[in-house]
């Protein structure tokens, strides 16, 4: 049984359920205790596109030996489950990827769902609150809203891959943001090769 203390993982209903998945599987493969959180929307996402249709389905395409070690399940329904508490110790909170509607309701304060509340508490808390939109283009309300959950303490981290590593399949673009999400949640990996310079420009 590991004594880290546990990332909260959220997955909502903006386009991007590989990323939601990979990322689950890199964290329970790491070893990393993971309490995950399913909006409704976010099933529905995870159906649309890549077919995993409920938490069995899940379960296998992210490993489930390393699921069933490391990875507990809540209902976004129960807003007093663990995560909705600020005396439960956790390292963190990412939401993969994140719906404008999520980060609005972040942004306002209203917490009508238990992501939402979870979301507040890591804020309040002064914890790592990573947030992954993937929409394109971007609204003023958009932008004002990023900038509001920026100012009280959260990374807005689009889902951008680059391309410096000359990407040759989409799970390399996957893996890229993934990585990127597990540096701000300081864990340790081994996803990707990190930039070591290029060729000056001539």
């Amino acid at each position: 049984m590991s004594d880290r203390r546990p990332v909260v993982m959220a997955v909502t209903g903006a386009s991007g359920a590989p990323y939601a998945v990979r990322l689950v599987r890199a964290l329970a493969e790491l070893g990393q205790p993971t309490w995950l959180i399913v909006s409704s929307h976010g099933w529905r996402l995870l159906d649309t596109e890549t077919g995993i249709e409920d938490a069995a389905r899940l379960r296998e395409a992210t490993g489930a030996t390393a699921w069933d070690a490391h990875v507990t399940l809540f209902d976004d329904g129960d807003r007093g489950a663990r995560p909705a508490s600020g005396s439960v110790r956790t390292a963190g909170m990412v939401i993969c990827p994140c719906s404008m509607g999520t980060l609005a309701a972040i942004a306002g304060g209203t917490s009508r769902s238990l992501v939402e509340r979870a979301a507040d508490v890591v804020l309040k808390e002064r914890r790592r609150l990573v947030l992954v939109p993937r929409e394109t283009p971007l609204s003023a309300i958009h932008l004002e809203n990023m900038l509001r959950v920026t100012r009280a303490g959260a990374v807005v981290l689009p889902a951008s891959p680059g391309f410096y590593h000359r990407p040759a399949q989409v799970d390399e673009l996957v893996d890229f943001v993934v990585a990127r999400v597990l540096d701000h949640l300081d864990i340790e990996h081994q996803l990707g090769r990190r930039w070591g310079g290029g060729a000056r420009a001539r």
